[in-house]
């Protein structure tokens, strides 16, 4: 699909990117780069990385990869001096390194939950630690006035709650929390914008495939106000605006790309019965009405039949209700850490 930002929107930035070499955080480089960015990836294996330079190369993109390990400060460090005497300058720090997987919580040891954490919440504020003395306003390459963008991936499990999920959801929160606050500090002393996007169910992602296996992406897209599964290219294009001038006044929000997803709720009743029910609500209103009206709000005036049409009225929709009810089991996707 052709993009509808021009090809030089991001022109002389230069874009770091955790989990930049699969999944959404591929396709962001790759957009990134059609757009006029330089990129550098981040990510543990180095076959993944080789692949993804040599896949953005392939189409003109200035980009590199550097090995390294979001949970590690010192890699963290390292990686964005790396970037910086590659490129001379840096301008937007893309987290989407991040792990997942489906497990209930009495089979999740500590350790696991810790792990995701560790990935997810401390890596994005590793890295933006490490980031910002090269984001700041009037770091080297950088205008006194004009500092960088923070782009965090995060996800919607958190916003009510979600199955087998609960790692992730912890992670996702602790990283929204960190948009806000980040936001509002650098924002406030060194310029930088900091945002986040929330990708829903990404048709296509090594996360889909993990996370929702193919029974169930037809019973997960019954319950999409939108009917369908997300591409990476919306993802990117979300990412692109916020990267871009287009976004400048954008700061501590998360966009949310997921369809309405997370929004969703099984429909207990079939609209069809909800219609019948306003029928029969309406008879009942118009024969209690007159009632009503005669004896001045009287209830003692009502004859028990009144009451009754009432009572039976009201008990078949609650029955309705009963009947048609039945739980939504709804799955996000996350892409990998590399």
């Amino acid at each position: 699909m052709e993009s509808p930002f021009k090809v030089d929107v991001l022109k002389g930035k230069v874009a770091l990117l955790t989990g930049g070499g699969s999944g959404i955080g591929f396709e962001i480089s790759t957009q990134f780069g059609r757009h006029g960015a330089a990129v550098a990836i981040m990510g543990r294996r180095r076959h993944v990385l080789d692949d993804a330079v040599s896949a953005l190369r392939s189409q003109g993109i200035q980009a590199i990869g550097v090995e390294g390990d979001v949970r590690k400060q010192e890699d963290a460090a390292r990686v964005v001096e790396t970037v910086f005497k590659q490129f001379g300058r840096l301008d937007i720090l893309v987290n989407g390194a991040a792990g997942n997987f489906l497990v209930s919580p009495e089979d999740l040891s500590p350790n696991g939950f810790r792990t995701v954490l560790d990935i997810d919440s401390v890596g994005t504020y590793t890295m933006s630690h490490e980031a910002l003395k090269y984001l700041k306003k009037g770091a080297p390459g950088k205008e006194q006035s004009t500092g960088g963008l923070i782009l965090n991936i995060s996800a919607t499990l958190h916003y009510t709650a979600a199955w087998y999920q609960i790692h992730v959801s912890a992670a996702k929160a602790a990283v929204d929390s960190l948009t806000r606050s980040l936001a509002l500090e650098w924002g406030t002393d060194y310029d930088i914008r900091v945002n986040g996007i929330a990708p829903g169910p990404i048709e296509g992602t090594p996360g889909n495939r993990k996370l929702v296996p193919e029974e169930m992406k037809s019973k997960t897209r019954e319950f999409m106000p939108l009917f369908k599964l997300g591409d990476k290219w919306d993802v990117a294009m979300a990412a692109l605006y916020l990267a871009s001038d287009a976004g400048k006044y954008v700061n501590g929000t998360t966009v949310v790309v997921d369809g309405g997803l997370w929004l969703s709720r099984p429909r207990h009743i079939p609209k069809e019965e909800v219609n019948n029910f306003l029928v029969l609500w309406r008879r009942s209103q118009e024969h209690l009405l007159p009632a009503f009206h005669q004896a001045n709000y009287d209830l003692i005036s009502l004859k028990p039949h009144d009451i009754v049409f009432t009572a039976i009225t009201i008990t078949i929709y609650y029955a309705i209700q009963q009947k048609k009810k039945r739980d939504l089991f709804s799955t996000q996707c996350f892409f990998s850490d590399d």
